[in-house]
């Protein structure tokens, strides 16, 4: 017997999402029934199936999964050996960065994490609605790098089975021309895709970017 109902959910998540959210998608939800307190729905939409891929659709588990992979050394960031302070939410100039981090020989940097949901083909990219924000956020770590502190951008893709990373200018063409004079500036760009089930997300590997497509 078929049990249809109809629900609200929380999207986690502050993109467009216009490709992922369509009729008859499939979609998992985490139910809050038996400790929903203060909440005004019982659902979070956790993650979207498109075609063959999972996509975890949850805004903030990004940073934490990169947190994560950062305590463990299982991202490698260039120019920086083993890091001994990882501090989350810093406050640089006019900006706030996912992480602050210091390694074990005294040098500094700050971590910037962006979520890509956005898929076409194989190819992630970000972003996918306009963000001035990111705009200011790349600037500043083009400053912070020009003061002596190494600068990361992380693109964690809340999917698996990415061939490329690249920038989307037709959604948002500054940002894109923002992130490739920030590399060429000598901001470090890189992008790591993730196995996703329906409650896990863990980075897995890094995923080949391409500035100029």
């Amino acid at each position: 017997m078929k049990y249809e109902k109809i629900v609200s959910a929380h999207v986690k998540n502050t993109g467009r999402c216009r490709e992922l959210l369509v009729p008859d998608s499939v979609v998992y939800l985490e139910d809050f029934s038996y400790r929903q307190g203060k909440r005004k729905l019982l659902y979070d939409l956790i993650a979207v199936r498109k075609g063959d891929l999972l996509i975890n659709m949850d805004s903030q588990a990004p940073n934490k999964v990169a947190g994560e992979a950062l305590e463990k050394g299982s991202i490698k960031l260039p120019s920086m050996s083993e890091l001994t302070i990882i501090r989350p939410e810093k406050v640089y100039g006019d900006s706030r960065f996912d992480f602050y981090i210091k390694d074990k020989n005294g040098e500094r940097g700050f971590v910037e994490v962006k979520g890509v949901t956005l898929e076409n083909k194989g190819i992630a990219s970000f972003p996918d609605a306009p963000t001035e924000r990111g705009v200011k956020h790349l600037n500043e770590l083009v400053r912070a790098m020009e003061n002596g502190y190494h600068s990361y951008v992380l693109f964690v893709i809340q999917m698996s089975g990415m061939k490329l990373f690249t920038p989307n200018d037709v959604t948002h063409r500054e940002f894109g021309d923002t992130l490739r004079y920030a590399a060429k500036k000598g901001v470090h760009i890189l992008a790591c895709e993730c196995a996703v089930t329906p409650d896990s997300l863990e980075i897995t590997r890094t995923v080949p970017i391409e500035l100029n497509l």
